[in-house]
């Protein structure tokens, strides 16, 4: 049997599109939807009773931070925790350009040095632009892809209306992936909800 079920990276973009408020907004949205119950219940329900996540914050060219490495989540204790620090990740990468392709290129490295061996690895890109800097993501996805990776994005559309189709085409893949969308950051903790719910198979009040 697999050590955990599920290995999560969630990939934030902290690049100057994103203000210090929407940065918040984004922190708090992704902590209140790791902290609901039935998310708690369903990352440590699992056949292995348990799955790992990881933080990653990106945004121009060569500015990609590991903010929280691979966290065990056996408990809700363990959740909480995790939460918490999700909600308060600092902003230590400059905020620059929008390079999706380095962050893909970022997370494929986290989930090779995976302190466990999971059923189903998952990378979250958030983010409210297209990709204008760096490599180009389609050619990672399809790497990541390839070795059974899932790739899911949600995608803020106040700036960029059609985001989810650059999404679409050159993000996300692998496994089951999917993109959703919000019109705005207000909006974002429910679309973070019911994203987390659907990967991890979580009934959706």
């Amino acid at each position: 049997m697999n050590a955990v079920d599920l290995a999560l990276v969630l990939a934030v973009d902290g690049s100057a599109s994103v203000t210090y408020d929407e940065f918040g907004l984004i922190a708090g949205g992704m902590a209140a939807a790791l902290r609901e119950p039935t998310i708690i219940a369903a990352l440590i329900g699992g056949p292995a009773k348990a799955s790992i996540g990881s933080l990653l914050l990106w945004s121009g060219t060569g500015a990609q931070e590991v903010i929280t490495d691979w966290t065990l989540i056996a408990s809700a204790a363990d959740a909480h925790a995790f939460a918490d620090a999700v909600e308060n990740m600092p902003r230590i990468v400059k905020a620059g350009e929008t390079a999706i392709g380095e962050a893909l290129l970022a997370s494929l490295t986290l989930l090779s040095h995976l302190p466990d061996t999971p059923a189903r690895q998952v990378v979250d890109v958030i983010g409210d632009g297209r990709s204008n800097a760096g490599i180009a993501p389609g050619p990672i996805r399809d790497r990541m892809a390839a070795a059974g990776i899932t790739i899911n994005g949600l995608c803020i559309l106040h700036e960029e209306p059609d985001l989810l189709q650059s999404y679409t085409q050159e993000v996300i893949g692998g496994p089951g992936a999917f993109a959703l969308t919000c019109q705005d950051y207000p909006a974002f903790a429910a679309a973070m909800k019911l994203k987390l719910a659907r990967e991890t198979n979580a009934p959706i009040a």
